[in-house]
């Protein structure tokens, strides 16, 4: 018995060292060889400040930013440590409610005619979609350019430059990055 404990005792010290250091340290160093910038957090950068990560959305609710999707994250929004969608079913009053309340931001400012697209209103899977949709992006221009003091024209342009296609043409859909918009309309202000 004594025999079998100390065979156990150097399996654990084995597997531990294999699997608690040596495993995760590989990986670390693979991944900062092959994909530095996604294994740092995929950070943008500007000036030497950190403005945020390429794959996690941030809040925006003054009338001159677009507005990305609603955050489901519980603690707060855009909080990549609790990330998690609501799980609300399309009849549940919570869903219902965040999205009349999102409606009635969108509306106190100028908008389009037409239904507000569907990402404006609702959380996505993990509550961190950095994306919106073209048309929740349009949605928004009038807003923005009002704001802005700029032209409609002008903000689409924007957009146009910051719109992603499908992946491969096939995969995913359209959308625009929320946080790169947004930096572009702030360095063009600060070029005018």
């Amino acid at each position: 018995m004594i025999r079998a404990t100390i065979v156990s005792i150097r399996v654990l010290l084995v597997m531990t060292v294999l699997t608690g250091v040596l495993y995760p340290l590989t990986v670390t160093v693979i991944a900062r060889l092959v994909f530095p910038d996604r294994a740092e957090g995929s950070l943008i950068r500007e000036g030497g400040a950190v403005l945020g990560s390429d794959a996690i959305g941030q809040s925006f609710s003054r009338p001159e930013y677009f507005w990305g999707r609603l955050s489901a994250t519980s603690r707060m929004p855009y909080d990549a440590s609790a990330s998690s969608g609501t799980n609300y079913g399309p009849l549940h009053p919570d869903l219902k409610k965040a999205a009349e309340g999102r409606i009635a931001a969108l509306k106190t400012h100028p908008v389009p005619d037409g239904a507000i697209p569907a990402d404006l209103v609702t959380a996505s899977a993990s509550g961190l979609d950095p994306h919106i949709s073209p048309a929740a992006a349009e949605y928004q221009v009038r807003r923005v350019a009002s704001a802005r003091g700029i032209s409609e024209e002008a903000v689409r342009e924007v957009v146009r430059l910051h719109s992603s296609g499908r992946f491969l043409g096939i995969l995913g859909e359209p959308r625009v990055h929320v946080l790169r918009l947004n930096l572009a309309l702030d360095r063009m202000k600060s070029e005018r």
